[in-house]
């Protein structure tokens, strides 16, 4: 009966968890629709005019990117600003044969009359962090723009963002990523799925109302005064640019999204990829948690509500952590409903919290809408991606509650890279990549074992009670053994 009551009072915590922070996510959709009402333009430079335009650094931190080089330094070139108020600077950290052929590249870009420095450590010390840092000090620009090795901006990119800094106290621009290999597989649908959401109703519902949003590591700008006010680049957290957003927020710098500019980017292809780059921002966000929540809840400057969301956003994150608990306790849930009769008041309350799964639905659908249009065939489809969607997000909830749990613990790692493809002209040539990781993590053996515990949770639901079963927990258990069979199955046969 003790054990009974621990599942129940944990089981209820975590529906609680998840209910506010679907609360949050409706809060934010309000928010975004607002703000479509509300386009009112503010003073930007002229850079028509000569004695108006800033000069501007450009830095690509980069490390090991061999199969991406190529065409991120040719991209780049291509950025339509007078060169006189334009430098580069490849921050390569790299330990492989790229060195030299970046260096060559630089070499010949440089004969074009091509500001562009290639930059170089001996160490990785605070890795991307680092390399940012060492950077800003010889960056000859007021205003410093940031892309990683897989982001191609178009031509007019600077001539989209730089024009906002007109207003002194805006600090960053942002853009919204966009994705130039979203159909390639299901695993990067449900990854553009994903970033679609938080670059559409996240970055604007939080900017609209004056929350704190943060610089998403590439694709900005920042105004270098704003870095260096803030404290500058550190790297004791594995998500460098969400610590220095807070920072500077906490100062009073203003943020500024821009949603109508995307600037393309490749999503990861190989689901041991995807898995790095999750465990990074996972465990990230949850050690900035543990930096940021007193400087956050203590700052007098800012309202409760702007701190109510920045303590959630930094708990985005821990969201996994709470759908993992809902998950493995629901079974053992089940068979609680069935033998105890006076819980059931309890069980009809609890079936409330349903309503969590209802509010991310219709956030997502706007997001969606929005992106390709209403009508009964696409709202058809819409359905089809959210129960994929929800599905493997649930699948990959061990291997990031896992990165949250080592973040709240301050365990440290190192900072791994995601491995970037360019399959755009290898196409199936990703499987041999050099960076791919060849090892498979213990935590798959675990997935898989939840598969078959989730398969469990299906055959109870025919065998509980005494009215041939209870099929309430059906549809979630289908998800589960589904989401955690796809990233097992996916993980050991390392296929895209």
């Amino acid at each position: 009966m003790i054990l009974d009551t621990i599942i129940i009072v944990v089981y209820t915590i975590a529906l609680l968890l998840i209910f506010m922070y679907a609360l949050a996510q409706l809060n934010l959709l309000f928010n975004y629709l607002s703000s479509k009402k509300n386009n009112a333009s503010c003073e930007s430079y002229d850079l028509s005019n000569p004695d108006e335009i800033p000069f501007v650094t450009i830095q690509l931190p980069v490390y090991n990117e061999m199969y991406v080089m190529e065409r991120l330094l040719d991209n780049i070139a291509k950025i339509d600003y007078p060169k006189s108020k334009l430098e580069i600077q490849v921050l390569d950290d790299s330990t492989d044969e790229t060195v030299e052929t970046t260096k060559r590249h630089i070499n010949r870009l440089q004969t074009k009359g091509l500001d562009i420095q290639h930059i170089t450590r001996t160490d990785r010390k605070g890795f991307k962090a680092g390399a940012l840092k060492e950077g800003l000090k010889t960056a000859k620009g007021e205003f410093i723009a940031i892309f990683d090795s897989d982001f191609l901006p178009k031509k007019d990119w600077l001539k989209r963002t730089v024009p906002y800094f007109k207003d002194e106290n805006i600090g960053v621009v942002q853009t919204r990523w966009g994705h130039i290999n979203r159909n390639y597989s299901v695993l990067t649908k449900i990854q553009a799925f994903a970033l679609d959401a938080h670059f559409t109703l996240e970055q604007v519902g939080r900017n609209s109302k004056g929350h704190f949003i943060n610089f998403n590591g590439t694709a900005g700008v920042w105004r270098k005064t704003c870095i260096i006010d803030a404290g500058n680049w550190e790297g004791d957290t594995l998500t460098e640019d969400l610590d220095l957003s807070y920072r500077a927020q906490l100062k009073n710098w203003k943020f500024k999204y821009l949603e109508d500019v995307e600037t393309p980017a490749e999503l990861p292809i190989v689901i041991s990829a995807a898995r790095s780059q999750q465990f990074r921002w996972n465990k990230g966000g949850a050690e900035n948690f543990r930096k940021m929540m007193w400087k956050v809840l203590k700052n007098k400057n800012i309202s409760s509500k702007t701190k109510v969301h920045g303590l959630l956003h930094l708990l985005n994150s821990t969201m996994f952590l709470n759908i993992l608990i809902v998950a493995v306790l629901s079974i053992p849930m089940l068979y609680i409903k069935n033998e105890y009769a006076h819980l059931k008041l309890y069980f009809y309350v609890m079936s409330f919290f349903v309503i969590s799964t209802l509010i991310f639905f219709i956030c997502y659908w706007i997001m969606y809408r929005k992106m390709y249009g209403g009508g009964i065939k696409n709202f058809m489809n819409y359905i089809g991606m959210f129960f994929v969607f929800f599905s493997i997000a649930m699948g990959f909830s061990l291997h990031n509650s896992i990165a949250v749990l080592e973040g709240h613990l301050g365990k440290k790692s190192e900072f791994v890279r995601t491995p970037k493809f360019n399959i755009s002209t290898i196409k199936d040539g990703w499987k041999k990549n050099k960076y791919l990781k060849k090892t498979v993590s213990i935590h798959v053996i675990f997935e898989g074992l939840l598969m078959l515990y989730f398969a469990f949770g299906m055959y109870s639901a025919f065998v509980v009670g005494d009215q041939g079963g209870d099929f309430g927990l059906f549809p979630f258990h289908l998800m589960l053994f589904l989401g955690f069979g796809y990233v097992f199955i996916k993980s050991l046969t390392s296929k895209v």
